[in-house]
């Protein structure tokens, strides 16, 4: 069994390779995960530029909310990186796509650990951000959201993407950030409140899938 070459990863996932679309693929996609990492095993070129282009959107999307665009290449990178070293040991004990989710999720809250060690993805922390005196009058729905989100402690961050912005359900929260349903569930509680907060009831509940409803 071949290990797989990670210096191609850099390759792989340079700046233009991840603002680009998918490519045209000359050969018919693998038929199952369990076919795509047996492929990656083997060292197959393929299946390792398959892997990435089926996942590269989805990764680089949730880094990117977690610890800004500014920063997302370099951790998306790094992710892909964990990502083809531990296909050897991936024994497929969770999906595919749950175990990239879990590796994307701490890559990107170790880089926001190692950025600003003096804080703490905590309640302490939470309750000592500043909200703003009134809702920003920028029209961007976008931007506004990325703003309000920015201002989320890491650990908020991760499980309001996961739940109300890549749709996963509590228990695939949970496999994700190894934590109980229950603990799931009260994050994205907490994260939800400090949103409405930031941004207003109404417009939160519009910028973020049920950011106004108990989860």
């Amino acid at each position: 069994m071949h290990k797989p070459d990670t210096e191609s990863v850099s390759t792989i996932a340079s700046t233009k390779e991840l603002v680009l679309g998918p490519q045209v693929h000359r050969h018919p996609p693998l038929e199952t995960d369990a076919e795509l990492v047996a492929a990656c095993r083997r060292g197959e070129g393929r299946a390792l530029e398959a892997l990435y282009h089926q996942y590269k959107r989805r990764v680089f999307g949730l880094v990117g909310r977690i610890v800004g665009a500014g920063e997302a290449e370099e951790v998306a990178q790094d992710v892909f990186v964990r990502i083809f070293r531990g296909l050897p040991k991936f024994r497929g004990d969770a999906a595919l796509g749950t175990w990239i989710y879990r590796l994307a999720v701490n890559a990107a809250l170790s880089h926001a650990t190692r950025r600003k060690r003096h804080e703490h993805a905590g309640d302490d922390i939470l309750a000592e951000l500043p909200a703003p005196a009134h809702t920003p009058r920028d029209p961007r729905l976008a931007a506004r959201l990325e703003h309000a989100l920015a201002q989320l402690p890491p650990g908020y961050r991760a499980i309001l993407v996961l739940h109300d912005v890549e749709g996963l359900s509590h228990e695939e929260c949970a496999d994700i950030m190894r934590c109980r349903v229950g603990t799931s569930k009260s994050q994205l509680h907490k994260a939800r409140a400090r949103m409405r907060e930031l941004l207003g009831p109404g417009l939160a509940a519009e910028a973020v899938p049920g950011a106004s409803e108990e989860p």
